[in-house]
């Protein structure tokens, strides 16, 4: 069993776990990776081997047992332990995410936001303490957290990331507009608001338009 996963597999993995969970209630014990390749639009070699990297109950001509198939992926991507993350920025955004309660059944909880302003310093945001930044690094370092969240303005977002590297975070969700200069060890996931607003507007105007 492969216990290296590509960031691919890490992407696919949350669509193969959505499909197995929308399956009927003991509809069916096992499951192949054909089917699941088929259910999803994938092609079946590739569904194979990103199974193969994060579970060995594959057999032959029986497939996965579903059930086991669903804890492999979740262990995979960590839903079931809790992964402490910070949050720098508690702006709207940042409020947002801090108050969000989702979170939890993923695994992540944002134990602290932290902040440059004085006027939010010292609050707490659905029992968070909002922190001064300088802060971060102890933090970090004391509670052993490689997870970090930045949801600040995109001029002050470099220098965060490069704060948040310094504190030992190794994992960054960038809520910024901006490219990210990070080494190769630290992995980035952007969420670009303005561009998913802009597929969307794209997408509308060109079904109002045919």
């Amino acid at each position: 069993m492969d216990k290296h996963m590509t960031i691919g597999t890490l992407q696919r993995l949350p669509d193969y776990l959505n499909y197995l969970k929308s399956l009927p209630q003991n509809s069916t014990s096992n499951i192949s990776a054909t089917i699941i390749a088929k259910a999803i639009g994938l092609n079946d070699v590739l569904v194979r081997k990103d199974l193969a990297s994060i579970s060995n109950g594959g057999k032959p001509k029986i497939g996965y047992n579903t059930q086991e198939l669903i804890k492999d992926i979740e262990h995979a991507l960590g839903y079931d332990n809790v992964n402490n993350a910070v949050i720098v920025g508690t702006g709207n955004l940042g409020h947002a995410l801090l108050s969000y309660e989702g979170f939890e059944k993923y695994g992540l909880d944002i134990v602290a936001g932290f902040d440059v302003d004085t006027n939010v310093i010292g609050t707490t945001v659905n029992g968070k303490n909002i922190l001064d930044v300088h802060k971060l690094k102890n933090l970090c370092e004391r509670m052993k957290i490689y997870l970090g969240i930045i949801s600040v303005p995109d001029y002050a977002a470099q220098d965060v990331c490069d704060l948040m590297i310094e504190s030992g975070i190794r994992a960054i969700w960038n809520f910024a507009p901006i490219h990210l200069n990070v080494p190769e060890y630290v992995l980035v996931q952007n969420e670009n608001l303005g561009i998913s607003f802009a597929k969307l507007s794209n997408h509308l105007s060109e079904k109002m338009f045919e």
